[in-house]
Formats: structure tokens, C-alpha cells, sequence
């Protein structure tokens, strides 16, 4: 993949993850929820789930995948972390409504 497709993709996923952990943030009344969510849930479903557990093991399946599908883990995590961050933040700055 060139460099500008590479990017979209990670900042698109930077994005969507700081969106959906701001929001649940604010509903939950939660700070680092969606970080853990996705450490603990997400990106274990997504591996399992494309996984061909008879071809090879888990460690050749993840040897398979690509730098480019690491960062775009690293920017989804990144994106969640910074939503959390985010609503401290805010918390700490005396809004209630966060």
C-alpha cells in the first residue's frame, strides 16, 4: 500500500475510536472504558475472528499480519486513550456534564 492510503486509514481510525470512546465516556460516566474495551475485546475478536486455526498457529497468524495493519491498531488504540485523556481532562476542569 503507498504512503497516502496507509495514513487515511490510520487517521480514520484514530478518529472513529476517539468518537465512540468520547461518547461512551459521557453516557457511562466512565473514563477509560473504551481503552480497555478495546485492548481486552476488540482486538482479540478481530484476530480470532480472521484466524484459520487449521492452516497455522496463533504466533505464524500473527507473524502474518502486515506494518500496516499494526498501525492501524496502534492509532484505533491511540484514539481511545486520547478520548479518556480527553474527558479527564474536562472532568478536571469542572464540567459536569462529562
Amino acid at each position: 500500500m503507498g504512503f497516502i492510503p496507509v495514513f487515511v486509514l490510520a487517521v480514520l481510525f484514530f478518529v472513529m475510536m476517539f468518537g465512540i470512546g468520547f461518547i461512551l465516556n459521557m453516557l457511562m460516566k466512565t473514563t477509560w472504558f473504551p481503552a480497555y474495551l478495546f485492548v481486552l475485546v476488540i482486538l482479540p475478536v478481530v484476530v480470532y475472528s480472521i484466524w484459520d486455526r487449521s492452516a497455522m498457529t496463533l504466533w505464524e497468524h500473527l507473524s502474518s499480519f502486515r506494518l500496516v495493519d499494526y498501525i492501524t491498531g496502534l492509532f484505533g488504540l491511540a484514539g481511545a486513550v486520547l478520548s479518556g485523556w480527553t474527558i479527564h481532562k474536562l472532568r478536571i476542569g469542572g464540567y459536569k456534564m462529562f
